[in-house]
């Protein structure tokens, strides 16, 4: 930092705010820490009686937080979002689309761990609408090594650091279950739950079959829906252990691959997950979707909904940030709810 002369001070960064006082008419910040001066500025300067600057001595190893700010949003820009203007060494993300938002997180985490480097993010794999804010970066100081921003370029590796992928167009199929929903003796209270949550995503119903307990009246209605040109498959209904339970039975008959019967998570432990050969997913809900504000469908259906593969692995993961608080008021997916890493 140094002082000069304010006639002189074109090019140069501004070390602290400058304030304009007209009495009872106006106080406010007429020129913000970090400002590169221009020749424009200095008769103003020199009315607001400031003939002195302090400012930061950049040379040609040192990078203004503006420059910084462009270097950390061309390490994370991806396609389908678009960036703010830079201000006060900030820029944000801004999604172009409704689709899945995903975060390189260990690549993510050794950039953060660098000095003077902050990128912040909403949760890997969250749902996001268009305009919907992605992440922000800045650095820390004024102006920052030249060195330190390749080392962030290095580190960063090839590819951006986040992504964005749109939810595709598909079709569902849905099998309802269970003696008392097809003789009648209940209303079918589960599948309007399901048709909503779809069409949150573009998804269109496509069919709907309603099934007693017998097994292999529910594998029929899969593999038919499928037949139909279904994209995905959701089974509502008999998914517990108890005897009369015949829906994960009878997923497995059709010969699709099962990722895993059962979820770390709740409430939806219950889950099941499965692929036909052809790689259509198959989905077996636990009665807690049709009452849960949040469960783990909520969790699996943006990442289906983008054509995502969910994996074993990726539902173990769920496990942290898996428990609900059940909140009167729910706020997901702006909550901690599935938000592990």
């Amino acid at each position: 930092m140094k002082c000069i002369n304010t006639t002189d001070a074109v090019g140069h960064v501004l070390c602290h705010d400058i304030t304009r006082i007209v009495k009872d008419v106006v106080k406010d910040t007429a020129f913000r820490k970090g400002h590169i001066v221009t020749e424009e500025d200095i008769p103003v300067l020199l009315s607001l009686g400031k003939d002195h600057l302090y400012v930061w001595e950049k040379d040609e190893n040192t990078l203004h937080e503006n420059e910084a700010a462009e270097i950390l949003c061309g390490v994370c820009k991806n396609e389908n979002m678009h960036p703010t203007d830079v201000k006060e060494g900030k820029i944000e993300l801004v999604a172009d689309c409704d689709g899945l938002f995903r975060v390189d997180v260990p690549r993510l985490d050794a950039i953060n761990e660098i000095d003077e480097i902050m990128i912040a993010t909403r949760h890997n794999n969250t749902p996001v609408k268009k305009g919907d804010r992605l992440l922000g970066t800045r650095v820390i100081p004024l102006v920052i090594a030249k060195e330190k921003m390749e080392l962030v370029k290095e580190t960063a590796g090839p590819g951006p650091l986040v992504s964005l992928t749109p939810y595709k167009p598909m079709k569902a199929g849905i099998v309802t279950t269970g003696n008392e929903v097809y003789y009648g003796r209940i209303k079918d209270t589960f599948t309007p739950v399901i048709i909503d949550k779809l069409a949150s995503y573009g998804i269109e119903v496509s069919g709907h079959i309603l099934c007693d307990d017998n097994m292999e009246k529910i594998t029929n209605a899969v593999l038919q829906l499928k037949e139909e040109g279904a994209d995905l498959i959701l089974c509502s209904g008999g998914m517990s252990v108890d005897p009369d339970d015949r829906t994960p039975g009878a997923i497995k008959n059709t010969g699709a691959r099962i990722v895993s019967y059962g979820a770390p998570v709740l409430p939806g432990a219950m889950f099941l997950l499965a692929y036909l050969e052809d790689g259509t997913p198959i989905m077996g809900l636990p009665g807690c979707v049709m009452y849960a504000k949040a469960t783990v469908f909520d969790l699996v259906l943006p990442r289906i909904a983008a054509g995502v593969e969910v994996t074993k692995k990726d539902l173990a993961h769920m496990g942290n940030g898996g428990f609900c608080l059940g909140c009167k008021t729910c706020h997901y997916p702006n909550c901690g709810f599935g938000k592990g890493v």
